[in-house]
């Protein structure tokens, strides 16, 4: 299933053909940040002034453990698509967007991977 419109398949139109599945994915992630940034907030305040052995007892809990995973995956992706709209946007040359491109698509990587690592060590 598709998730590009009837017009777009018919007109082949479109830079890379897929504005639309950049679009849904940007809205997506953006619809499950809302309940999961809602957790972290309660989550940061209860922990405000906690000690470190309560905000490790925290993560170490399998349901919070899993909540943040998803918390952190998902706002990495959600910035490294808008970021990427705003290349697109406001760099011209092909050159430094190339660039910029893949140090958008790096930086997310290793934030990612560096905070689920974090995480699982922690929940493990």
């Amino acid at each position: 299933m598709s998730i590009r419109t009837p017009f777009s398949r018919v007109q082949g139109l479109g830079a890379s053909h897929s504005g639309t599945e950049h679009f849904w994915r940007e809205r997506a992630t953006s619809v499950a940040l809302l309940p999961l940034t809602a957790w972290f907030v309660y989550a940061a305040i209860h922990l405000v002034g906690q000690s470190y052995q309560d905000a490790f007892t925290f993560l170490h809990e399998p349901v919070n453990a899993i909540l943040m995973l998803l918390f952190v995956i998902a706002s990495v992706v959600h910035m490294t698509l808008g970021i990427q709209v705003v290349i697109e946007d406001y760099v011209h040359t092909e050159g430094s967007k190339l660039v910029l491109f893949l140090l958008n698509k790096a930086f997310g990587w290793i934030i990612g991977v560096a905070c689920v690592f974090s995480i699982l060590r922690i929940a493990l």
